[in-house]
This record gives C-alpha cells, sequence and structure tokens, in this order.
C-alpha cells in the first residue's frame, strides 16, 4: 500500500508541475516590476484555461490525499 501511495504521489506531484507551467501567466511578476511584461486582460479566460484549471485542482486533491494518507500510513507503521 506505501508503495501504490508513493507512486501516486509522486506521479500526480509530476502531473502538479507540468500542469502548473502550462498555465497562462497572469502578471504581477518580477517581469512587469521592471516593465518587461505587457499584460493584455481580454475579459475572461477560455474554455481551455478553465478546464486546465479544473483538471489542475483535481490533481492537487489526489496530492493531497496522497500525502495526508501516506503520513498516516507511515505513522501507524511504526
Amino acid at each position: 500500500m506505501i508503495i501504490l501511495l508513493s507512486s501516486v504521489l509522486t506521479i500526480s506531484s509530476l502531473l502538479m508541475i507540468v500542469l502548473i507551467l502550462m498555465h497562462k501567466g497572469r502578471g504581477g511578476g518580477l517581469s512587469d516590476m521592471f516593465g518587461g511584461g505587457i499584460s493584455s486582460s481580454l475579459g475572461g479566460s477560455s474554455v481551455a484555461e478553465r478546464n486546465l484549471d479544473r483538471i489542475t485542482v483535481g490533481i492537487a486533491v489526489v496530492w493531497t490525499v496522497s500525502v495526508i494518507l501516506l503520513g498516516l500510513l507511515l505513522k501507524v507503521s511504526n
């Protein structure tokens, strides 16, 4: 069971990295402080961006649950 949860945690961690990097920048970062970013807001996000948000939140929930379950399982096994 520990191996299964560890592999779920590893896969969800890698997916979180990829999904977060796929998001479009919202501005307000370091590049905007130095005048490098010219942001144009189009008044709303596209369907693809909303779906990416939903998938990212779903993977974050899976990641959080696997961290909690793995911690509880390791605490009980010791």
